[in-house]
């Protein structure tokens, strides 16, 4: 899980991105070790329909949708044929239906489009990037619902991946994803994606600033992720809760 690939990203988003000269060193540890890469369509649908998947798959996937994903990553990745999807936050792109908040330099549509001609699935990352699982019914819908329409109007296809924005998702949030109409989403959660996590709870890794190529190459190996995430993962456990009670108390106030 990428964000922005940057040389100098903004101060918000600079502990998840990546240098491009990093980027690239991971691609090539991806390339030197016999991984193929594919798009989380490609994912899903092969374990739908019980297809063989690729020799050493590896899915390749980037949040939000930041300018550098066109101008530093999709060159690397068109060098070497690499397949991967891009998750868009449709309010924070450049463009007519832009919103304010976006955290540094986003795409415009017509870089997207060009994403997706060179073979990059854009999928969905919700239209404003809110904690879904804290909205009532409406707006949770309409932030789903808006980013499918945005990216279908722009792009000319409708978009059957999703991402959760902070990779938080409840039941609601499931189903939201799954009535809009997508076949599949990933979630954060810092582990190896597997087959019985279900189509709309897939794991992935996160690729931050500090990750060395080193790391990197145990990372795909599915080494030492314990100790990698030992933090992340007890940062998740701990608002769990809090994130819970607070969801309920704005169901039992009819805010839900």
């Amino acid at each position: 899980m990428y964000h922005a690939v940057a040389h100098e990203p903004s101060p918000a988003v600079r502990a998840l991105s990546v240098a491009p000269g990093a980027f690239a060193e991971q691609m090539a540890v991806l390339h030197e070790r016999g991984r193929t890469p594919l798009t989380a369509a490609a994912l899903g649908e092969a374990w739908r329909r019980g297809r063989a998947l690729p020799p050493r798959p590896v899915l390749i996937t980037f949040d939000d949708g930041y300018a550098g994903v066109h101008r530093h990553a999709l060159p690397v990745l068109a060098a070497r044929g690499f397949a991967a999807t891009l998750f868009v936050t449709t309010g924070w792109l450049r463009g007519a239906a832009g919103a304010r908040g976006a955290p540094d330099t986003m795409l415009d549509w017509g870089q997207v489009r060009e994403l997706a001609a060179a073979g990059v699935e854009i999928g969905g990352h919700s239209h404003t990037h809110p904690q879904l699982d804290q909205l009532a019914a409406a707006p949770l819908r309409a932030e789903v619902e808006r980013c499918r329409d945005l990216t279908a109007q722009e792009t000319g296809t409708p978009p059957v991946s999703f991402a959760y924005p902070f990779g938080y998702a409840d039941r609601r949030v499931r189903r939201a994803v799954r009535e809009a109409g997508f076949a599949q989403s990933l979630a954060v959660r810092n582990a190896l994606a597997r087959r019985d996590q279900g189509p709309y709870a897939l794991a992935r890794l996160t690729v931050r600033r500090t990750t060395t190529t080193e790391e990197f190459a145990r990372l795909v190996e599915g080494e030492g992720i314990a100790r990698a995430y030992a933090v992340d993962r007890a940062l998740t456990k701990a608002y769990a809760l809090p994130r819970r009670t607070r969801a309920a108390a704005r169901r039992a106030t009819g805010r839900m």
